[in-house]
């Protein structure tokens, strides 16, 4: 039996070890929770009771290491991201698998983050910009120190919703739940672990990273989607507005005879710009749970 609460979760982690390192941190979570507020609540030192005894009888109820892992391990073989979980339609040729991303929501889901990217991108990389600006100029002041800490907590916080909205669009398994931070503890002794987490640095390089990020995700994105759209669309667009295909430097009008394969080309660039959003798409959900998860 452990004798601590950091010897369970050191023995947990080992029980958990080779699973998705999203659900690990939120079994860690999940346990230094209940085990602290159980100790915590429980009148152990007024009934003579030590420390190591009472937590003994709280971990009878909720479980060896090896149990909870076990749990987590079949909630989790149940659980998959929304989009992860629903297959594309199988190909029945070579055309059907090229195609077949028309009807795939897990393209359809990276598409949209992409495009969100600019939104986004823009809000994270404007609050990473102003937090480090207000925090390094309050360092001068008395109040350097509150101020700093907020906005690293605000950084965990943003972080954790871009978690999931990763994992609904993204199809990425990310954490459910924030890092638990020990109650009790003072605001210089929470400050010092703020800083020393490497995970809370590494969530700030990721808003700042989303900034130029999100931004060409949603430039290509949009570039490439409206302009299949056009050319799918051109022989209309020409007859209704007279309009160019396009213009660089000068408008260029495709003679009358290129109008089917003007057509056939913003076809065929619908489903390349879905392959295309969906491979990043899966990059980028590796690389949001690299930066992201605590290891």
């Amino acid at each position: 039996m452990c004798q601590s609460i950091e010897e369970y979760l050191g023995e947990l982690k080992k029980h958990l070890a080779g699973s998705d390192a999203a659900l690990v941190q939120d079994a860690l979570s999940d346990a230094e929770e209940h085990l602290r507020f159980g100790l915590e609540s429980s009148p152990h030192a007024d009934s003579g009771v030590s420390q190591a005894e009472a937590l003994i009888s709280i971990l009878e109820k909720y479980g060896s290491p090896e149990e909870v892992a076990a749990a987590y391990r079949e909630l989790e073989a149940r659980f998959q991201p929304t989009l992860a979980a629903r297959p594309a339609p199988a190909p029945h040729s070579r055309w059907g698998s090229f195609t077949r991303i028309l009807a795939d929501v897990r393209a359809w889901g990276a598409f949209l983050y992409m495009l969100l990217g600019l939104i986004t991108g823009c809000f994270y990389g404007m609050w990473a910009l102003l937090g480090l600006s207000l925090s390094l100029f309050s360092l001068i002041l008395i109040i350097g120190i509150p101020v700093t800490g907020l906005f690293l907590l605000s950084v965990r916080g943003i972080a954790l919703v871009e978690g999931r909205v990763v994992e609904a669009l993204l199809g990425i398994r990310m954490p459910h739940k924030p890092l638990f931070v020990r109650q009790g503890m003072s605001w210089t002794e929470r400050f010092k672990a703020l800083v020393s987490e490497s995970h809370t640095w590494k969530a700030l390089a990721y808003l700042l990273i989303q900034f130029p990020l999100g931004a060409l995700y949603s430039l290509v994105t949009s570039v490439l989607f409206a302009f299949s759209i056009k050319s799918a669309l051109y022989p209309l667009w020409y007859l209704i507005l007279s309009r160019p295909l396009i213009t660089i430097h000068q408008p260029y009008y495709p003679p009358g005879w290129m109008f089917p394969l003007v057509s056939l080309g913003g076809l065929l660039l619908l489903p390349l710009t879905l392959h295309l959003n969906k491979w990043v798409g899966g990059l980028h959900g590796r690389y949001a749970k690299a930066m992201l998860v605590r290891r």
